[in-house]
């Protein structure tokens, strides 16, 4: 006994209208960056470069969800896939954040931001 064939065009169509959504909402703040998300900061950087990080978070997710086909897969697999990049993307994210801001304060009188 075999499956139906059943057509995923529906959910191709579903996966890029919710990545064109957050990409489209990343553009507008990237291009109007609003003076209170922007002039505001929590832990070394500005609350528009935590919604970036987040939404490239979700972006990614998403992304491995819908076409690495996580979302079939067994429950401890897909915990052990998404907890190890979560964890791998908060320490590089760390560690850029430290690293920009030392840079930042070591060359601001060298060069003219």
């Amino acid at each position: 006994m075999g499956h139906a064939h059943e057509s995923n065009t529906k959910r191709i169509w579903i996966v890029l209208a919710i990545l064109s959504i957050i990409t489209a909402v990343e553009v507008v703040l990237g291009i109007y960056k609003p003076k209170g998300l922007y002039l505001g900061g929590f832990l070394g950087t500005s609350w528009l470069n935590w919604i970036f990080i987040i939404l490239t978070i979700a972006k990614a997710y998403y992304i491995a969800w819908a076409f690495m086909h996580l979302e079939g897969e067994k429950k401890w697999f897909r915990r052990s896939v998404v907890w190890t990049a979560v964890f791998l993307i908060c320490y590089l994210v760390t560690l850029v954040l430290i690293e920009g801001s030392y840079l930042h304060e070591t060359l601001a009188p060298l060069v003219k931001w």
